[in-house]
């Protein structure tokens, strides 16, 4: 009896060190940071053939720049030798194409395309230790790009020189106000502009369910007549729900109601150190399955359109599964948003998610029983350092200005946690072992096989995900015995999701495969599929009514008190105001 417990203890010892490690790593495992440095340094120091290419590269670009200096002084129109990556905009601006400041970004442009070739392809790297050092890379060279510094970006200095250098006076009061902010745990500055049931989500609803895990919202119809069907939305654990009620003119919710479909929504409750336990089969009888049940209460002998965003979708596919295995029949379609049911392209997100990197979370989540919202705020900006760290550091530290709050921002800024136990298990079992494309994800006793799923089902990915890559999703064609309709939309994880009719600029590519069509590669799909102007909103709509009955019916009661399920409280409820 002593032994276990002996071990426990060396174990706990383990995991303290750890957890006090993290602070200073940011959440990420040295051991881990050090295990893909040693590879990638052991195979170049072994590939002398690496190391002259390396070095004819080198000789190539100094030469390149060489040329364009002197062609340069000649002609000052000369164009630049070397042109930023598609998105990169820090040296585009008329100030930048101007000696010395052409040079510099040049400079640093050219130093960035070897630091590229460094440390790709050299020869015996595991794939995944490649991918960490260029991302480090990638790092170090963001953190000393000249746009960051007061004393080589010409933007800024012209700016000092129309202020009188009050753009650092302002940047700096600017820098000490998020200071503050963050050590007070205060949100972000403007946030406070977008409140849940005041400025966003403010649809008409009422929570008809609520249990230990989640508040169930039934909205008001905006129609005389809907759709006998409802609609089941399930959004991300990771997220507030009201990315899909946001301001009343870009909120998706409004609008399937406008157009007569009765919507059912789950508001997770924000887990504390108390639901460390909670677990991922957890969240799919409480969350998924607890809302069917109530739906079914409120309107019995109906099939339901159930819909995931993100991991909202890859817990639908669970249940959804598990629920054809089991011959329940309740579901009418599944639609699943920038959600992964195969997990062995996961994108960006995969840099941190190795043996090591998770023994390391798993560390730091027993020592507080969840997973912080400011630990997985801190990876997602690194995947877009650019973007969300460095031009900011600009933008409001050095140019002294504000950017104006909106509502995706601020809903972005409204986090979450994830129990100890659940997030774990997530890890594991999907992203590392893949576990539910494989047919070995166990829910009570078998296999939840997505081959399963005859119900028809909409898939929607996004052109520029960095967190569920659209060809990731895609894989959805190889895994579902089913009639898939897939969207590509224009956008990223989350904007392409909230693109609502209006929205300048959008596109989205649709085609359906039949249960019996062959399958084709995302490239083939791409090249087939015609591009079409607009939101997909329309189309998804569409797809559901013509999947419905074709007669429409009157409005059901909100809430079902005859089966104890009462509309107890007005939406946005109580789960998504807790912080």
């Amino acid at each position: 009896m002593g032994e276990p417990t002996e071990l426990e203890g060396y174990r706990a010892l383990d995991r303290m060190s750890d957890a006090l490690l993290a602070p200073a790593t940011g959440g990420l495992s040295p051991a881990a940071l050090t295990l893909a440095l040693t590879d990638w340094a052991i195979h170049l120091a072994m590939a002398p053939g690496k190391r002259a290419e390396l070095a004819q590269k080198a000789l190539r670009k100094a030469g390149r720049l060489t040329a364009h200096l002197a062609a340069a002084a000649i002609d000052p129109e000369t164009p630049p030798c070397i042109e930023p990556l598609p998105g990169d905009e820090r040296f585009t601006t008329e100030e930048w194409q101007h000696f010395p400041f052409n040079i510099m970004a040049q400079t640093f442009l050219l130093n960035q395309q070897w630091w590229h070739n460094v440390t790709h392809d050299v020869p015996g790297v595991a794939p995944h230790h490649q991918d960490v050092m260029s991302f480090a890379a990638r790092q170090i060279l963001d953190m000393v790009s000249p746009s960051n510094s007061p004393f080589s970006n010409p933007v800024v200095m012209k700016r000092a020189a129309e202020t009188g250098g009050m753009n650092f006076a302002k940047g700096f009061a600017n820098w000490i106000e998020d200071l503050n902010r963050q050590a007070t745990k205060q949100p972000t500055a403007g946030t406070e502009a977008f409140r849940p049931g005041k400025e966003v989500a403010v649809t008409p609803g009422r929570v008809v369910y609520r249990n230990r895990l989640i508040e169930l919202i039934q909205y008001a119809p905006a129609t005389e007549t809907v759709y006998a069907e409802p609609v089941l939305i399930v959004p991300a654990w990771i997220m507030k729900y009201y990315i899909l009620d946001l301001s009343p003119e870009n909120s998706l919710i409004r609008y399937l109601v406008s157009r007569g479909h009765t919507v059912f929504c789950i508001s997770w409750h924000n887990p504390n150190a108390a639901d460390r336990d909670l677990g991922l089969d957890d969240y799919r009888r409480m969350g998924v399955m607890a809302a069917l049940d109530a739906i079914s209460a409120i309107l019995p002998d109906r099939k339901i359109h159930a819909t995931g965003y993100c991991l909202g979708g890859t817990l639908l596919a669970i249940a959804a599964s598990a629920m054809a295995r089991a011959k329940d029949e309740r579901l009418a379609s599944v639609t699943m948003f920038a959600a992964q049911t195969d997990f062995t392209e996961p994108g960006e997100l995969a840099l941190f998610i190795d043996d090591s990197q998770l023994n390391f979370l798993e560390s730091v989540m027993w020592n507080r029983g969840y997973l912080s919202a400011d630990q997985m705020a801190g990876a997602f900006q690194l995947l877009r350092s650019n973007d969300l760290i460095w031009s900011r550091m600009v933008h409001d530290y050095m140019m002294g200005e504000r950017s104006e709050m909106i509502d995706l921002m601020a809903w972005n800024a409204d986090t979450t946690r994830m129990p100890f136990r659940m997030h774990s298990e997530y890890l594991q079992r999907l992203y590392l072992d893949n576990e539910l494309a494989a047919g070995r994800f166990m829910v009570d006793d078998h296999p939840a096989a997505l081959q399963n799923i005859r119900v028809p089902t909409f898939v929607v990915g996004t052109e520029r995900d960095h967190v569920a890559p659209w060809k990731s999703v895609y894989k959805i064609h190889y895994l579902a015995d089913t009639d898939v309709t897939f969207v590509l939309t224009s956008g990223g994880h989350n904007a392409g999701i909230v693109s609502e009719p209006g929205h300048a600029h959008r596109h989205f590519r649709m085609a359906t495969k039949r249960a019996s069509d062959p399958c084709v590669s995302p490239e083939e799909w791409a090249a087939e599929a015609r591009s079409q102007d607009g939101s997909w909103w329309p189309s998804w709509s569409d797809w559901l009514a013509g999947h419905s009955a074709a007669k429409k019916v009157a409005p059901p009661p909100i809430g079902s008190s005859e089966n104890g399920d009462v509309a107890d409280q007005a939406a946005p409820g109580t789960y998504v105001l807790q912080r």
